[in-house]
């Protein structure tokens, strides 16, 4: 058992006292021994105590009134009362009171213990729920924003697995924000003041995500004039997010297979590995269970990545969460982009509620951007919402008036450059387009 637990047995006799103090100590508890209630009540004025120990009937202060000043102290202390002469009205008054439990004498040891053991059971959980409450406080939350069950429920997972070292998979949706979640699981670790390296394996042709990831050695191939250390190394004593690992080939799942065994690489053209300590969290965005049945993915290497697995919920399954996450995206782009944006019409919360999103929380905020970028009053109306909605949202969503497509476009273009002091780069970035197609609609509308 637990020897760090503070036990506190308040006992007028002196025999009682000691047979508790011996029975406790087979199961290696050493209580704090009083024969006086008076002096255990300062004591617990002036310490931390987690469970109490008591007569019913003692002199000065009893049972009872030892039980409610304890509570007083502190609502989650447990006190355990003793009680002869099969006081059970006295005992039935104590359950009232709040008494954890309590036990007559004479008692035998074995059903002494029992009560002890499930008392501690109960603080340990106690103090295991306190952990995860500071550990969700301090780690940032206010970013995984939510009060529906599912976020709770994927916040107190973080807590959780966050100090434990381990390998990582998180599986969601695309835009369900894995990412956040891995940076978060990395707040919470030992390794937090150690770098944090994102990769999406998606985004990485084939033939350079090994040489990115591992390194390479000068000569290797083409090109490779000196040694490259990879990310692997340049993370060091990190943790590295491996994104969409369910876009790699089965040759690279081998070599990672080999990280996640041994934890060494192989750099391109080396002759011997090299140790590396990281910790790896991946993410995918399909089921891996199903890449594995159809041999897309490797099973040996599925089984060393899922030793942990979160799954993130999609937004439809969370909507109660919307209102909160259009609020805090607007509050967030009013203070990037300096308006004075103080609501959100009922009406837009009504249709953002009724959308499927199948963008995720990715899309909910792009979308929240650019409404921000376009009000041009205090209040988020429908007017406006983008007018790229036949690509995001219901018809609804469409800009009010009779226009043409060019005549929305040259406006949409028009607004948020002037939104974005003529900030090109940007521009093209917020409407889904390139900068060179930008240039191109800002040539044929004639915009400056």
């Amino acid at each position: 058992m637990d020897d760090k637990l503070n036990i506190l047995v308040v006992d007028d006799d002196l025999r009682m006292r000691e047979l508790i103090r011996d029975t406790l100590a087979e199961v290696e508890l050493t209580p704090q021994l009083y024969g006086d209630s008076r002096e255990a009540l300062r004591l617990l004025e002036s310490e931390p105590i987690d469970l109490v120990i008591t007569d019913l009937k003692m002199p000065h202060i009893d049972g009872i009134g030892l039980l409610e000043r304890a509570k007083q102290l502190n609502p989650e202390i447990l006190v355990i009362l003793i009680t002869g002469y099969g006081t059970i009205a006295s005992a039935i008054e104590a359950m009232q009171k709040n008494a954890y439990d309590y036990i007559q004498k004479p008692f035998e040891p074995d059903d002494f213990l029992l009560v002890v053991r499930r008392a501690i059971d109960h603080i340990r959980l106690l103090r295991e729920n306190r952990r995860l409450k500071e550990q969700v406080a301090g780690l940032g939350f206010d970013e995984l924003v939510g009060n529906s069950k599912g976020m709770k429920d994927l916040q107190a997972m973080i807590a959780r697995i966050a100090p434990l070292d381990t390998t990582v998979l998180l599986q969601g949706e695309t835009g369900t924000g894995k990412e956040l979640v891995a940076r978060l699981i990395h707040r919470g670790s030992k390794r937090l003041r150690a770098a944090f390296l994102p990769v999406n394996c998606g985004a990485i042709a084939e033939t350079l995500l090994e040489s990115e990831l591992f390194g390479y050695e000068a000569g290797a191939f083409t090109g490779a004039d000196r040694k490259k250390s990879g990310m692997f190394e340049a993370v060091a004593g990190g943790t590295l997010f491996l994104d969409e690992i369910n876009a790699t080939s089965p040759q690279f799942q081998v070599k990672l297979l080999r990280v996640l065994q041994e934890g060494e690489i192989m750099r391109v053209g080396a002759t011997s590995p090299t140790r590396v300590d990281v910790r790896i969290i991946a993410a995918a965005n399909a089921s891996l269970e199903k890449e594995a049945e159809v041999g897309r993915f490797r099973r040996d290497l599925l089984y060393r990545l899922n030793v942990i697995t979160v799954d993130i919920p999609p937004l439809r399954k969370r909507q109660s969460d919307i209102p909160l996450l259009a609020h805090h995206f607007c509050n967030k782009y009013s203070r990037r982009y300096q308006k004075q944006i103080r609501s959100i019409a009922n009406e837009v919360l009504e249709r953002l509620l009724h959308y499927s999103w199948p963008g995720n929380v990715r899309e909910l905020e792009n979308v929240l951007e650019r409404a921000v970028i376009m009000a041009d009053s205090n209040s988020i109306s429908t007017v406006h919402m983008p007018n790229t909605a036949a690509e995001s949202l219901p018809p609804e969503f469409l800009c009010e008036g009779l226009i043409s497509l060019a005549e929305m476009e040259k406006v949409m273009i028009e607004r948020t450059l002037q939104s974005l002091n003529g900030h090109k780069g940007r521009t093209a970035e917020i409407l889904g387009i390139s900068p060179t197609s930008l240039w191109r609609k800002m040539k044929k509308y004639r915009l400056q």
